[in-house]
């Protein structure tokens, strides 16, 4: 039985490695894709924001148009959308295209992330859900680790066209895999449109969206600025960033799966909490000693690390605490997650425009960083009594 529940979550894990290679790719492939498309890098810059967008309106479709479907219907769905939109990618003629292409291919990410951990959860054991939901997200920690720079080595060497027809092919795979291996699950139970937002009634899930926000928020901050940090503050050479960045995914890696073992031994929140207050404290010795390199690279690991040790034990926590809304409970840790990523490469941004050190990326991180972990002690200080923390 144990065998069977672990084949049944490799295709959750197969479809958000795709989904990490079809989002973080492009900042790899963007210098290439820019230069294909005769627009300037900046303007390219778009072809990630409509994906990010993608991600906000396909979490709330879903909610829509798939409340009332069985989780394995939707699950193809979403894989067919994921699959049909890379490969088109793979033949965009011209930069509204892509564009285009772009939204549509983040419109199944969100969705398939939250429905992805309904179903780890039904078919973990009890007391090993948060692993399950751990093993889902270990695709995107590979992508990162493995598949994006692999990508961004073809896009170089060939061509960035390669990349996505990869992406569509292993689509076709997820496809039958989800097909051969998920079981059929009934829907969840219907409380409507409006019933799917009652949730937000409650202040637990807007604690836990304030702490998925602030926590990936802070650690954005310093980690979209890596690359000239490294450099500049660290004094580490440009040749040696490809192989750091291998090694800053292998830490995503460890971390997620350690973050959902410790949260099914412990507990979800105090497990989210630790890692926020670790990244906080890592944040700042990168800014009082981040010129050091070897300081740097350790704390490089350590901090994406916690970016991914919170992932599975706050997509469970929403789970759990969207009683009648799990679908968009589900699907509200990436949206956060995402608008996360916005707003911590923004506010990181202001300090580099005001001519100071890199370093001050990590201080104005560590801020966001420190209200995500109050959030969440504040979560389970409030709410221990329940079970559901």
């Amino acid at each position: 039985m144990a065998i069977r529940k672990s084949k049944c979550l490799l295709p959750l894990a197969f479809g958000t490695f795709g989904l990490g290679m079809t989002e973080y790719v492009m900042m790899g492939i963007l210098p290439d894709t820019a230069e294909s498309m005769k627009v300037s890098i900046s303007t390219a810059g778009n072809f990630i924001s409509f994906y990010a967008l993608g991600v906000v309106f396909g979490s709330i479709l879903l909610v829509i148009l798939g409340r009332t479907k069985p989780l394995k219907t939707i699950l193809i769905a979403l894989v067919s959308i994921f699959t049909i939109s890379n490969f088109l990618s793979a033949f965009a003629w011209n930069y509204y295209v892509l564009c285009s292409l772009r939204f549509i291919a983040g419109l199944p990410h969100g969705a398939f992330f939250g429905v992805g951990a309904i179903v780890a959860e039904k078919l973990a054991d009890k007391d090993k859900k948060t692993q399950a939901v751990a093993t889902m997200v270990s695709g995107m920690t590979i992508a990162n680790l493995a598949g994006i720079p692999f990508g961004t080595f073809l896009s170089h060497n060939f061509s960035w066209r390669i990349i996505f027809l990869l992406i569509g092919l292993f689509g076709l795979f997820i496809l039958y895999s989800v097909k051969k291996l998920i079981p059929s699950l009934k829907p969840l139970p219907d409380t409507g449109f409006r019933g799917q937002f009652k949730i937000f009634k409650s202040l637990a899930p807007w604690l836990l969206i304030i702490a998925v926000i602030m926590g990936n928020g802070g650690i954005f901050c310093w980690y979209s600025y890596i690359n000239p940090l490294l450099v500049t503050l660290s004094g580490i050479a440009p040749k040696y960033i490809s192989l750091l960045m291998v090694l800053a995914g292998f830490g995503m890696y460890i971390g997620n799966i350690w973050g959902g073992k410790l949260s099914d031994k412990f507990s979800p929140s105090l497990t989210a909490g630790f890692i926020q207050l670790t990244a906080f404290v890592s944040l700042i010795l990168i800014f009082l000693d981040g010129s050091n390199p070897l300081v740097s690279v350790l704390l490089m690991c350590v901090c994406t690390a916690c970016l991914f040790g919170v992932s599975a034990p706050q997509q469970i926590l929403l789970i759990k605490n969207a009683k009648g809304g799990e679908m968009l409970g589900a699907c509200c840790s990436q949206i956060s997650f995402n608008l996360g990523n916005a707003i911590g490469a923004y506010a990181g941004g202001i300090p580099i425009a005001h001519n100071m050190g890199y370093e001050y990326t990590a201080l104005t991180g560590s801020f966001f960083t420190f209200f995500g972990f109050l959030a969440l002690f504040y979560f389970y200080f409030r709410y221990k009594t329940r079970g559901n923390t």
